[in-house]
């Protein structure tokens, strides 16, 4: 008996059948059986079907004779189910890859329950990829099992069938099935989660809910969505005939009507001419189930009323919100010009303020942050104020921070008179720079891929780009600081401007030239590391070629899994993957479980990077920092081509690699197993890679941009000879299987 039933219900799908299936049959985890139900589907989906079912003997094809819905169709698949537990999946959608294996250990550490919700993201035929808003329900909810009535926000969720894994025998014991018509996971879903005595949550995204540019069957004008009325009346009736649920009819009444208007409110759903129609039944029925004594919430009292005051009301909002967009365009216009008139009234500088900013506004991050902790120490008559963007970045700041917050009256009055000016990203263009105030560009590391004017040859890379504005953004730089030849070579191509390269080193790796032994001690406790573990940092960087960035190189789960006992997997991703569906697709549920450490908040990338015995990336520029540790570097290149055709390199960095190279996940599990990744040829290539790229940093970087460009003292010397190397961690090192 297997441990998953998949029913899969096809219909008119034969461009996305293939992709469905091999989501399924591709799983690393195969103790599953496919029951695919081909709804008397008019186009190739039967003969498909039949050829994946003589290929794998888990496949199973059920031929109906007439087509009966995609709700039917399911119903018809189950009897023929054998599995632990029932999955449904549409044939246009898609399984992550892990997702049975991680729904088969969740299942297994919750017992059994009677149902699990598992998270999901929508992905858009034009490329985006968006994860379901309301996923951290499930982190929330991630221990033990619960009911509905103790965790009543898990009915928040969308109402759909094919996020959850059903027990079988809690089916069949129930009689749960599906009734014909739209919306025929609504009567199914509410049901089955009001019934559940153990409900389970996995917080990873385990499918790819795929919306389609057109075919999408709720997406169809038509007088079908009329059927969510029925639906609904379903649900009642099932209540009604379990007198024990009797305390959930407030809640589904205010979920019916609720529904009902978001249809109504959709321009693709109704025919024009039914909408009348539609909301006179919905109101209806929103006054023949309402609980005596209810309250009826402010934004449902709309179906108290006329269909005429609905359409009023609409129309009154829609105004309403095109006079805030317009008052909120005059008002930042209004602010601009406010700069520019108060720049222009030539109220004196300044000269002991300074201005800082980093990674646009986040926080005290990056070499802004080490150079105003020089300043604070050096020149402490400079008072140093920070531009964050919201409260929210605020309350995270040091409790000694000075800022304001973005575009605020204090804002604009620290940027009229600053005159020093510390960022790694531009400043917006409503800032107008004045004669004799001093912007100095820290940048955001080596740069590896195109940047700037080297962009205007990738189209796909500088998507969201304004290359041009970013130029006239970067007239304003007075310095550049750079950490080696090759980035001062860089910075002056792509931004042909009019600043001066200073040849100060990274301020923020100050830390790392320093290193003592023991300087990630702190972080790796902080992360729960074992003592005494090996760190193994994988961090991997985003892609042009895939509009989200997203793509997933390694099975973190088999990675940690192979580099084995006494080690310890590491992963800090890409600041721009952090809050799209990356930590959804597994990440979040490993780090969870213990399997391995997610680091993509630590607020310093250079503890994680302290805290690291090797790293491991593809083409972050992260290496560049971290081969000032001495460290092992093992590069992952199993897509170099692609990456460097979409974004184009500055070098070919597998041939001037920092340690060994790994093609394939299959090199790179053998690096670590046999002990290659630390040998004399590794030592050989980061010590060619430390002469070339540290060049500069010397661990005084930030004193020597403060006395140089706020003191006006000459320029500390670097020393002679090659970089110093940093004291090593005295740690056990990864050894030979």
């Amino acid at each position: 008996m297997p441990r998953f039933s998949v029913v899969v219900p096809v219909h008119k799908v034969q461009g996305y059948l293939h992709a469905c299936l091999d989501s399924v049959l591709g799983q690393s985890y195969r103790d599953i059986e496919v029951i695919a139900v081909d709804d008397r589907s008019p186009d190739g989906c039967g003969a498909i079907l039949d050829a994946y079912a003589a290929r794998d003997e888990r496949v199973r094809v059920l031929h109906l004779p007439e087509n009966v819905g995609l709700g039917r169709a399911r119903n018809a698949g189950m009897p023929h189910a054998s599995g632990d537990y029932l999955l449904f999946l549409d044939s246009d959608d898609t399984l992550t890859p892990g997702a049975l294996r991680a729904l088969a250990d969740r299942l297994d550490e919750t017992g059994d329950p009677d149902v699990l919700v598992f998270d999901y993201a929508r992905t858009y035929w034009w490329g985006g990829t968006r994860r379901n808003v309301l996923a951290h329900i499930l982190a929330e909810n991630a221990g033990d099992t619960f009911t509905a009535a103790g965790r009543p926000e898990i009915l928040d969720l969308l109402m759909v069938v094919w996020n959850k894994a059903y027990r079988r025998d809690f089916v069949e014991r129930e009689g749960f099935t599906f009734p014909s018509g739209y919306y025929e996971d609504t009567p199914w879903t509410f049901p089955v989660l009001l019934s559940a005595e153990r409900i389970a949550t996995l917080d990873r995204i385990c499918l790819y809910y795929r919306q389609r540019r057109q075919g999408s069957i709720l997406s169809t004008t038509s007088r079908k969505h009329f059927d969510v009325h029925e639906q609904y009346a379903r649900v009642f009736r099932f209540v009604d005939a379990r007198p024990a649920l009797a305390h959930w009819r407030p809640f589904l009444h205010g979920k019916m009507g609720e529904h009902c208007l978001d249809i109504l409110s959709k321009p693709d759903r109704l025919p024009p001419s039914d909408r009348g129609e539609f909301f006179r039944r919905t109101a209806e029925m929103f006054h023949a189930h309402r609980p005596e004594g209810a309250r009826v919430p402010s934004e449902l009292r709309v179906l108290q009323g006329s269909y005429a005051g609905y359409v009023l009301r609409r129309q009154a909002g829609r105004a309403g919100r095109e006079l805030g967009r317009r008052a909120r365009q005059a008002r930042t216009a209004a602010a601009a010009r406010a700069v520019r008139t108060r720049a222009a009234l030539r109220r004196p500088l300044d000269p002991d303020l300074a201005v800082y900013s980093a990674f646009s506004h986040r926080g005290v991050l990056g070499d802004p942050a080490a150079i105003h902790r020089a300043a604070r120490e050096l020149a402490p008559h400079i008072r140093g104020v920070w531009v964050v963007a919201d409260e929210e970045r605020a309350a995270g700041l040091p409790p000694d921070t000075e800022y304001v917050l973005l575009d605020s009256p204090g804002y604009r009055r620290a940027v009229e008179r600053a005159t020093y000016f510390v960022n790694n990203v531009n400043w917006s263009g409503a800032l107008v720079k004045r004669p004799g105030s001093v912007h100095v560009h820290t940048h955001q590391g080596t740069p590896l891929k195109f940047m700037g004017a080297d962009l205007l040859g990738k189209p796909g890379a500088r998507h969201g780009f304004d290359v041009p504005q970013m130029l006239r953004r970067a007239d304003r730089w007075d310095h550049s600081l750079v950490a080696n030849r090759h980035s001062e070579l860089v910075w002056e191509r792509a931004f042909p401007c009019h600043f001066t390269s200073l040849r100060s080193g990274s301020p923020r790796n100050d830390v790392l030239v320093g290193a003592g032994p023991d300087s990630g001690r702190a972080v790796r406790a902080r992360l729960g590391i074992p003592e005494g573990d090996t760190v193994v940092l994988y961090a991997p960087t985003r892609r042009d070629y895939r509009r989200d960035g997203l793509v997933e190189r390694i099975d973190l789960a088999r990675f940690a899994a192979d580099l084995g006992e006494g080690r310890t997997l590491v992963v800090r991703l890409h600041p721009s993957l952090a809050d799209g569906p990356a930590r959804g697709l597994g990440l979040a549920e490993l780090h969870r479980r213990g399997v391995l450490v997610d680091a993509t908040d630590e607020p310093e990338v250079q503890e994680v990077l302290l805290a690291a015995d090797v790293l491991v990336t593809d083409y972050s520029t992260l290496m560049f920092d971290y081969a000032n540790l001495d460290r092992p570097i093992v590069l992952h290149a199993d897509d170099w081509d692609a990456f460097r055709a979409s974004r184009g390199a500055y070098v070919d960095i597998t041939a001037e690699a920092p340690g060994h190279v790994a093609r394939s996940y299959r090199e790179l599990a053998w690096l670590f197993d046999s002990g290659t990744w630390r040998d004399g040829e590794a030592d050989r290539l980061r010590s060619a890679f430390r002469e070339r790229y540290c060049e500069f940093d010397d661990g005084r970087a930030a004193e020597r941009v403060v006395r140089t460009l706020m003191l006006g003292e000459p320029m500390p010397e670097h020393p002679p000879g090659p970089a110093r190397l940093p004291a090593q961690a005295d740690r056990g090192r990864l050894t030979t299987s």
